[in-house]
């Protein structure tokens, strides 16, 4: 089965820097985290970067889609003032970015792939082609995780020797079949929808388990409790020491 940690951070720390920034990474980093993860969309000329939003908005101020604005546009964006001023100048980063400051900090990736609408096999594609390139899986494991079955699907195809975890908000009907047909390692769901059956039938199947987003250390000790092998929270520090 694979080796998930007990605790692994969301958007790198989101609850203490900007979501899906180095700053975010590093947080993580610095609460004690062996493993981040973080979303992966697709910019208007191809580029793999870290991002969660169609909209760039929410977290850049500027009214327009991830989909439609090129990597040199992005560069002059930043994404961390929303979050706090001390943050603001924060840059959107690639995905070759994250991992190169991951391989420094010996922090293993959670590689979400989060297309726009209609990219998610171009999305998983790309993000598999940077995951092949710059990740030495010697050194140290890694996943792609996705909801989207295409995006997964053409992971697999570029990069089988990279491991997969399928995401389901709720256990979905299908999640076996799934998981086998695309090889998956782990299997990710929603922390407020995992049962203690659900979670023992993951186990019985030989997958490992994370749920996410949990960041209430009560329920984060109930779902270990019921055999869920990894927490994935905006505050990774926190929970681990309550864990601990």
């Amino acid at each position: 089965m694979f080796q998930l940690p007990r605790v692994m951070g969301h958007r790198g720390a989101a609850g203490d820097a900007p979501e899906n920034t180095l700053v975010s990474l590093r947080t993580a980093a610095e609460q004690g985290a062996r493993w981040v993860e973080f979303d992966v969309m697709l910019s208007g000329d191809g580029v793999p970067v870290l991002f969660h939003d169609d909209s760039l908005k929410r977290t850049t101020g500027r009214d327009a889609l991830m989909a439609d604005t090129p990597l040199a546009s992005l560069r002059k964006l930043e994404a961390g003032a929303w979050f706090a001023p001390k943050f603001a100048g924060e840059p959107i980063p690639t995905l070759e970015d994250a991992l190169s400051f991951l391989l420094s900090s010996g922090i293993s990736p959670n590689v979400e792939i989060k297309p726009s609408k209609g990219k998610a096999a171009a999305t998983g594609r790309a993000v598999a082609e940077v995951m092949a390139r710059c990740w030495p899986l010697e050194r140290a494991p890694a996943l792609i995780c996705s909801f989207y079955k295409e995006g997964l699907a053409a992971a697999q195809r570029i990069a089988p020797q990279v491991p997969r975890a399928f995401l389901m908000r709720r256990p979905a009907r299908d999640w076996r079949q799934t998981a086998k047909k695309l090889e998956c390692s782990t299997i990710h769901v929603g922390g407020r929808w995992l049962s203690a059956r659900v979670a023992q039938e993951i186990k019985q199947a030989g997958y490992g388990s994370a749920v996410f987003t949990v960041n209430d250390p009560k329920r984060a000790r109930l779902l270990l409790a019921r055999g869920v092998d990894c927490i994935i929270t905006d505050a990774p520090g926190k929970i681990a020491a309550a864990l601990d």
